[in-house]
């Protein structure tokens, strides 16, 4: 296995709200399955309320309330998704485009193909 050098950012923030990170090569350790465990459980809450807002949407007589209540719920989902997203884009492995032979720019169109 390659050293780790990218620390991961775990899906919870410490008690004073800043991010927690994990720095691990071991990737069934216990902090990085209950990491692993906790973005699936805020994927699927995030999932569930999408449908949710749909539910509530439909339904205009609970609007000020109900409303204010999953918009709260929301966007404290959607802070967690974002979260999970950064982690999980950090852990991707680094891709090098290409080479291009001397002088190639890349695929060529003709002029037609633009009008």
């Amino acid at each position: 296995m390659t050293p780790h050098n990218e620390l991961r950012l775990l899906p919870w923030s410490g008690p004073d709200g800043r991010p927690c990170f994990l720095s691990t090569d071991d990737r069934g350790g216990f902090l990085a399955r209950l990491a692993d465990n906790t973005e699936e459980l805020q994927l699927d809450i995030a999932a569930e309320l999408g449908e949710h807002a749909l539910e509530v949407l439909s339904d205009r007589e609970d609007w000020p309330n109900e409303l204010r209540l999953l918009v709260m719920d929301m966007a404290g989902a959607l802070r967690d998704v974002r979260r999970v997203a950064i982690s999980r884009g950090h852990r991707l492995p680094p891709t090098v485009p290409p080479e291009c032979e001397a002088g190639d720019e890349g695929p060529q169109l003709p002029a037609a193909s633009f009008g």
